[in-house]
């Protein structure tokens, strides 16, 4: 048995017809006859009917195509691999991104990516946004998704792309006044307790500087219990009734049957967050390069 021989019969089982099999591989009817029944003999089966019209397969043929198309599956993949590895498709990329980005779609494009290239290795790192440019740039990270607290776009060692306008939510209490509405505006919060999600460890950065000139442009200046980079102390803090919040959708969307949380869109072409993919110019790996022309 070879691999020639499940293809011819593959073709066979699902074209239905020797000539059809024979023409899709440029062979000859009786070149793709004596290949099948050579397959035949050394499986000890009949494979296919040949008496009817068009061409069956038999009870032993329909189990056997299952698995050889399976075979095939995984040679195309063996090849692929090895071609890969043989181009230097190999390694490893260290990811790096921003807190809360975990519930975006991010392991979405890394599982896909996983399965393209199984020989590079994916290690995430969750940190806050400025310690994630500082990382890139001292080459703890290949490449970093980050809302962009340190205006790393302007740094003339990094290539960037933006990978997305997330939207703002508003985290509220169940028994919140505004929690029956449908959307909110930002004017709307001027009287609410803000527990306020900074992309920041220090709470004072070029992000920071973005979202208070919103609430300025909204007409007011923002009554800030407490910044905090933690999605999920805030989320505790605002089901304890202790005040609301502005978070990217992305930290709420996948959340179902939260306890005394409630999350309403925030309504305004500005009310979105920057997500920016990262990474340094000088870094030439070909995982690297893979990666920022498949992943994003």
């Amino acid at each position: 048995m070879n691999i020639n021989q499940l293809k011819y019969f593959v073709a066979v089982a699902e074209q239905r017809s020797f000539t059809k099999a024979a023409t899709q591989y440029y062979l000859s009817q009786t070149a793709v006859t004596q290949q099948v029944r050579a397959l035949e003999e050394s499986l000890g089966v009949q494979l296919l009917d040949r008496n009817s019209r068009p061409v069956s397969l038999t009870p032993a043929g329909a189990v056997f195509l299952k698995e050889a198309k399976a075979i095939l599956v995984r040679m195309d993949t063996a090849v692929s691999r090895a071609r890969d590895a043989s181009t230097g498709v190999v390694g490893s990329l260290r990811i790096g991104y921003t807190k809360g980005y975990e519930r975006s779609t991010l392991s979405d494009k890394l599982r896909l990516f996983h399965r393209d290239h199984p020989n590079i290795l994916l290690t995430c790192y969750r940190c806050d946004t400025d310690e994630l440019a500082a990382g890139l740039l001292n080459k703890e990270y290949d490449i970093i998704f980050t809302w962009d607290s340190t205006n790393i776009r302007q740094d003339d060692q990094v290539e960037y792309r933006l990978v997305e306008h997330a939207r703002l939510a508003v985290a509220l209490y169940n028994g919140h006044p505004l929690a029956q509405r449908t959307a909110l505006r930002r004017e709307e919060l001027k009287n609410e307790t803000i527990l306020y999600m900074t992309p920041s460890a220090t709470g004072s950065s070029f992000g920071d500087a973005h979202f208070m000139a919103l609430y300025q442009k909204a007409g007011y200046q923002p009554n800030i219990l407490l910044r905090s980079n933690d999605v999920e102390s805030i989320l505790m803090m605002v089901a304890a009734e202790e005040g609301i919040s502005i978070l990217p959708a992305y930290c709420t969307d996948k959340l179902t049957n939260a306890d005394n949380l409630t999350f309403l869109p925030l309504l305004g072409d500005e009310e979105t967050e920057e997500i920016l993919a990262v990474w340094r110019k000088d870094d030439i790996s070909p995982a690297l390069r893979h990666f920022t022309e498949e992943a994003i």
